[in-house]
């Protein structure tokens, strides 16, 4: 993996929060069930000792993946972010031409999208087209269903 993840001071502090957790608490326990696992006899035929072991594996990757995100995150200085264009951490007001519907769109990093919250990846195909149009500006966006027309009717600051 390379280049920056781009992300709130939020979500920055909460993934630190998360990992600290899983540093903490959640690997002493399973190492605390690994020992006791351990106890039960010979290795080759206890099932609890391989599951202990076995989610001992997935938390330490998730570990690697949560600290490989940190390092490359960059929290972004909300004063940077204006309504003259859309970004990351902007809200889009905009018109579906097709099917003449307003939707609305929070541009967030990777790590924070939620599409039921219509919190949207910047690297997602619609976000892509909309990065740097301003208002009263359509845009062609490829979706795996086709194309979809939007206007954009209003650009704010969400962060």
């Amino acid at each position: 993996m390379s280049g920056y993840l781009y992300m709130s001071k939020e979500a920055y502090d909460k993934l630190k929060a998360d990992l600290y957790k899983l540093k903490t608490v959640n690997r002493p326990d399973i190492s605390q069930k690994i020992s006791e696992a351990r106890d039960f006899g010979d290795l080759k035929e206890n099932a609890e000792y391989h599951a202990a072991k076995e989610a001992m594996a997935m938390l330490e990757s998730k570990i690697s993946h949560m600290e490989e995100t940190l390092r490359r995150a960059r929290v972004v200085d909300p004063k940077t972010i204006t309504n003259n264009h859309v970004g990351i951490y902007t809200k889009v007001k905009m018109k579906d031409l097709k099917r003449n519907l307003e939707v609305q769109y929070t541009i967030v990093s990777q790590e924070e999208a939620d599409f039921k919250q219509y919190k949207i990846s910047v690297t997602s195909p619609v976000a892509k087209a909309l990065l740097g149009k301003k208002v009263g500006e359509t845009v062609d966006v490829k979706v795996p269903a086709g194309v979809m027309q939007y206007e954009i009717l209003d650009i704010e600051v969400a962060i």
